[in-house]
């Protein structure tokens, strides 16, 4: 395998990977990565491909498969738990590259990389476990047994705000199963992608099985509309899942949505208040409010709303904004300036709508891609409370009964996922059973999933796709097929 080109120790160059090749080829022409906390200072120059592109990486993928299905189960276990401890051992590597281009901060930069090996281990490991079931059958000597086998090519298309762990999210179980994969990361976090493929290279991965496409949202578009693409496994947004939705399912192809969200978190009276303070305040604004599961509505019921405003206030007010590589940072930058502007767009009309400010973080560095987190006070008539904002914002909305933060919280498009604070059991049971959410948390943040667990949403946060992490990740990537046995006569 060719080595992957370096301009210097601290600029990479990006590359695509195709067919076990690193590949600085530019019919696109070239790009640089921007540090979002630093303009000035420029992450890396990376290769734009096209149509043609990733025309090539899809014929790569489409030559590996045979031989990539045949490698068995062992085979393609193995190199994932190679490829787990060098998720380990390149963590820090990782990790600062992911700030540099992301603006987070390096602890949570870190913890994907870390997490991204355990995925590897527990889809190394899930391999192992039989997928078959045995079914009764009214006929003497016959067995009926289901089997897996694999979907065939996969287009994986990524975000960038977590661009370690979701494409690995989706890598590693499609690579397990046998599927050979073509990748096309945001454009926002290329050379975080060219590191995580290098892993992947390193750990054997044979050529072809999996291919990294870097370019423009076209480059997406013709990945998505190749006929020789089995499936996609797609993370973003609502306008754009649905267009892939449309292209893939349209040839009978599968696809995997993860898309928006606006996520309700409701505080009960009788609430453990520190806790919720803290659990909503990191849900709100961590990550700089840049997840698909941030908290974005906070419903108040009752007497509680008073004290819990005045507390988030404080909280929010101290939060420490800045450099993600700088340890005491907590807040740090969004992805671009674009990001800021859309962000301060929403905001600026929260407040011509009537929106009550009640806390805005304090000494916000200078620079375009730093915005401060801001807490707001308002009623459902407000655009932020219905249309999801990706940034460090949140409105508190107060009403008076159980029953009106049920149905609050439920009234919007999405339902990615959703929480509550509450001691009482009662409550806890209904908030399971109405909150219409894939993912619910009881005394706990809206953010935040465990690898070996479901993860997905109802609604246009994931319509009707299969889940992704945990044993049901293999759903989508597998196809079912159903055999009827019977021993033949003996002569």
């Amino acid at each position: 395998m060719a080595t992957l080109p370096r301009m210097t120790t601290t600029a990479p160059i990006g590359a695509h990977l195709i067919g076990g090749d690193w590949s600085t080829d530019a019919p696109g022409g070239t790009a640089v990565s921007d540090n979002p906390a630093r303009p000035d200072e420029p992450v890396g120059e990376y290769p734009l491909g096209d149509a043609g592109t990733a025309a090539q990486a899809v014929g790569a993928a489409v030559e590996a498969q045979a031989a990539w299905r045949a490698a068995g189960f062992g085979f393609r276990s193995r190199i994932l738990e190679r490829a787990a401890v060098l998720f380990d051992e390149r963590a820090d590597e990782l990790a600062l590259v992911c700030t540099l281009e992301e603006g987070k901060t390096l602890a949570e930069s870190r913890g994907e990389a870390v997490l991204s090996a355990e995925t590897c281990r527990y889809q190394a490991g899930l391999a192992k476990t039989s997928t078959e079931r045995i079914f009764p059958t009214g006929n003497p000597g016959e067995t009926i047994r289901t089997v897996r086998a694999p979907l065939g090519v996969v287009g994986i298309i990524t975000p960038w705000n977590f661009p370690i762990l979701i494409p690995v999210w989706k890598i590693a179980p499609a690579l397990v199963a046998g599927n050979p994969v073509i990748w096309k990361p945001a454009s926002n976090t290329p050379l975080t992608a060219v590191a995580i493929a290098g892993v992947f290279a390193d750990a054997g991965l044979p050529a072809g099985v999996l291919n990294l496409v870097l370019g423009p949202g076209s480059v997406g578009g013709a990945l998505v509309a190749d006929e020789r693409v089995d499936g996609v496994s797609f993370t973003g947004s609502v306008g754009v899942g649905r267009g892939i939705r449309d292209v893939v399912t349209a040839r009978n192809g599968r696809v995997q949505l993860e898309l928006g969200g606006h996520n309700p978190c409701i505080v009960f009276p009788d609430a453990d208040l520190d806790m919720a303070v803290t659990a909503v305040v990191g849900g709100a604004m961590g990550a700089t409010g840049q997840k698909c599961t941030a908290t974005r509505r906070i419903i108040a019921v009752g007497d509680v709303h008073d004290e819990l405003v005045d507390r988030l206030a404080v909280a929010v007010t101290a939060l420490k904004v800045g450099d993600g590589q700088d340890p005491a940072t907590a807040i740090g930058p969004l992805v671009s300036a674009g990001a800021r502007a859309e962000v301060v767009e929403a905001i600026d009309q929260a407040r011509a709508e009537g929106a009550v400010t009640v806390a805005v973080t304090e000494e916000v560095p200078d620079g375009p891609c730093y915005q401060a987190p801001t807490l707001f006070v308002g009623g459902t008539d407000l655009t932020i409370t219905r249309e999801e904002v990706f940034g460090p914002v949140s409105t508190v909305l107060h009403v008076d009964t159980e029953d009106e933060a049920f149905a609050l919280a439920n009234d919007t498009e999405f339902g990615l996922s959703a929480s509550v604070f509450t001691n009482d059991m009662w409550t806890i049971d209904r908030a399971v059973h109405e909150l219409r959410a894939g993912l619910i948390k009881v005394n706990g943040p809206t953010t935040g999933s465990e690898i070996h667990a479901p993860f997905g949403g109802e609604k246009n946060s994931s319509g009707h796709s299969a889940r992704e992490q945990g044993d049901t990740a293999q759903e989508f990537f597998t196809r079912t097929r159903t055999a009827y046995i019977k021993p033949g006569r003996l002569p």
